[in-house]
């Protein structure tokens, strides 16, 4: 199945497990980087459907993308975000890094965070911005976690 094919394949079938659970409503797709962006709109449901720190929000990414490759489809790789949750975590995120970055900066302490994988993506690009601060990860799993510090002077 091309990327096309692909992406109208991940949008129905989203749409299809959400009205199992008698949510009938548009989901809107993008491809941003290889990966199809599904939007759920917001509904009454929407804490039901993000779930404890976003686990159903994953578990609804990885159902879809079992398809995707059950299917041989192009693109398998899909996120999944209901009423801009993950927009807005992301900002939120984005903001609490600037915050980390200044410390970092006035105390010269580094700072260890344990934070998922996408948060602490999130704070690596933030931290781009910054030629004298530099992050990076370090551990296994859940126990890994984003180190920021400030770059030696040489």
């Amino acid at each position: 199945m091309n990327k096309d094919e692909s992406i109208r394949f991940a949008t129905k079938y989203l749409e299809d497990l959400l009205s199992f659970f008698g949510i009938n409503v548009a989901v809107d797709s993008t491809v941003d980087d290889e990966v199809i962006q599904l939007s759920i709109p917001s509904t009454s449901l929407n804490s039901l459907l993000i779930g404890r720190e976003a686990n159903n929000l994953r578990a609804l990414q990885h159902i879809v993308s079992q398809a995707l490759i059950s299917h041989e489809a192009e693109l398998v790789r899909v996120s999944v975000d209901v009423a801009d949750y993950k927009r807005q975590r992301a900002e939120r995120i984005a903001e609490q890094a600037e915050e980390w970055i200044r410390e970092v900066r006035q105390t010269g302490n580094s700072r260890r965070l344990n934070l998922n994988a996408a948060d602490r993506r999130i704070v690596h690009k933030v931290a781009k911005d910054y030629s004298d601060i530099e992050t990076h990860s370090e551990g296994e799993g859940h126990d890994r976690q984003l180190i920021i510090e400030k770059v030696p002077i040489n």
